[in-house]
């Protein structure tokens, strides 16, 4: 009875509520947005609660273990993800072949009887952790910070980044590179890194990122060989940049997504009342159906969901005594915001499409497990956090 009460107390129920709020609207959404006709017969709906429950069953056994158990297996995990990553490079891919190759990217393994996972959905996690656990550990030899010691911690967890990113610019996946982008940026602000450091940085950074998109606009012969930039890439960003003018192909999906929102208005057109096509509705362009069936206010409160949930992340983040944990959720939680802000400001030409899911809501196995896993370390983190408060937070080396 003791033990039942203390699991009550300390379970993050509203996190869990949360949660359960997101699982509605995605079976929702997806099961409206099946009502074109263009998926034939297939039910998406009882996989992706299938995926929900797989999901659930992950957020479970990720709790079980505590935060000291995590920092411990986290540069495992990530030699894991990595070893995921550099076999897809060079698995043969086609039909019957383990690795799968979808819309130009050689992103996922073809399983038997599961489907297609995609490892770079874990990999995030994965490298969060070991990101953090660096981080920790560096803080604790240097308790006295100096400009150079702070250049050796960026210098780290730049190469901890670098990594990965190759692998994943070799698929190419141009969405989740920027996503470990995101996760890299929110740990060094938090990590503590001079700002007489990060601001160069930062300014060399919007630098760069302008350099480039005039590169995609004019040299793209240059990245298509340095880089590994492919066609479809830079497609996707003249159509963001002028929609219209390639409205038959590249910008079809923006200018369809842009109608089916406009069109739901205030209050939208009511449950599976879609009119407006949008291809990939179930997965990349859900927020689309979502606008269209519920409008404005529908459309508001999944964006208010968010936030709520982003908060909530937040308040527990500033709970925890331990860095190690704190380092984490702060990589936990811009991933998810990333991942909201990109996919959301895609469907409405407020940034390009890259083919980032909205998480929790678009279908989808690897992004619904991959963000279990993260949000599996919230619940341990906030489930075990008492533990560590009183502790003297010895650790493992």
């Amino acid at each position: 009875m003791e033990n039942n009460r203390q699991f009550m107390k300390r379970f993050d129920w509203a996190l869990a509520a949360i949660l359960l709020v997101f699982l509605v609207i995605s079976l929702l959404a997806i099961a409206s947005a099946q009502t074109g006709g263009q998926y034939g017969s297939y039910n998406f709906v009882p996989k992706q609660l299938q995926w929900y429950v797989v999901g659930a069953i992950i957020v479970g056994f990720v709790m079980y273990f505590e935060p000291d158990q995590y920092k411990k297996m986290s540069w495992y995990l990530y030699g894991l993800g990595m070893i995921l990553l550099i076999v897809l490079i060079f698995m043969p891919d086609g039909v019957g072949q383990i690795a799968e190759k979808k819309n130009g990217a050689k992103s996922w393994y073809h399983i038997p009887g599961v489907g297609s996972i995609q490892p770079s959905e874990f990999m995030k996690t994965f490298f969060i952790l070991a990101a953090a656990r660096l981080i920790s550990k560096h803080n604790e030899k240097y308790l006295i910070k100096s400009l150079k010691s702070d250049f050796i911690l960026l210098a780290k967890i730049g190469v901890t980044l670098m990594v990965p990113l190759a692998a994943i610019m070799q698929q190419p996946d141009l969405g989740s590179s920027l996503v470990f982008i995101a996760i890299t940026a929110a740990l060094v602000i938090v990590a503590g890194i001079s700002w007489k450091i990060i601001l160069p940085v930062l300014i060399g950074g919007v630098t760069l990122s302008g350099a480039l998109l005039w590169m995609a606009l004019y040299m793209q012969d240059f990245l298509q060989k340095t880089f590994n930039f492919q066609a479809y890439q830079f497609a996707r960003i003249y159509s963001w940049l002028d929609p219209y003018s390639y409205s038959s192909n590249e910008g079809y999906h923006l200018i369809t997504s842009l109608n089916a929102i406009g069109s739901g208005e205030i209050f939208g057109k009511g449950f599976k009342g879609r009119e407006v096509y949008v291809s990939e509705n179930h997965t990349d362009f859900i927020f689309a159906v979502i606008g269209e069936d519920w409008g404005f206010v529908g459309a508001s409160f999944v964006i208010c969901l968010y936030f709520l949930l982003i908060y909530h992340l937040t308040k527990t983040t500033l709970l925890l005594k331990d860095p190690f944990c704190t380092y984490v959720c702060a990589g936990i939680i811009a991933m998810i915001t990333f991942h909201v802000f990109e996919n959301i400001g895609m469907t409405i030409q407020l940034l390009p499409i890259t083919g980032i899911p909205l998480p929790f809501i678009s279908y989808g196995g690897s992004s619904l497990m991959g963000n279990a896993l993260a949000i599996g370390l919230v619940f341990s983190m906030r489930f075990h956090y008492k533990t560590y408060m009183f502790s003297g937070n010895d650790e493992d080396e």
